[in-house]
């Protein structure tokens, strides 16, 4: 995958746990969490989301590495 693959299955993730979300004028390096009001349990969502649209293997535990847009395309680009 490339990174700018990778970029839209995140903001896929993304826009179907918060469709109210406006994705467009998210900053690479915003906290996501915090940015989109995600609570944990729509955070996780999101990962597996990503999880399932990459391919790519998420452990739970490296759940808090993928704290901003930036963060997931680094991530996922490094394992994909």
């Amino acid at each position: 995958m490339t990174r700018e693959e990778i970029r839209h299955a995140v903001l896929a993730a993304l826009a179907d746990v918060a469709p109210e979300a406006d994705l467009g004028r998210l900053a690479p390096d915003a906290e996501l969490r915090e940015t989109l009001d995600l609570d944990s349990m729509d955070f996780l969502r999101v990962v597996q989301r990503i999880a399932t649209a990459t391919g790519v293997e998420i452990p739970d535990a490296d759940a808090g590495r993928l704290a901003t847009l930036a963060d997931c395309i680094e991530y996922l680009a490094k394992r994909a």
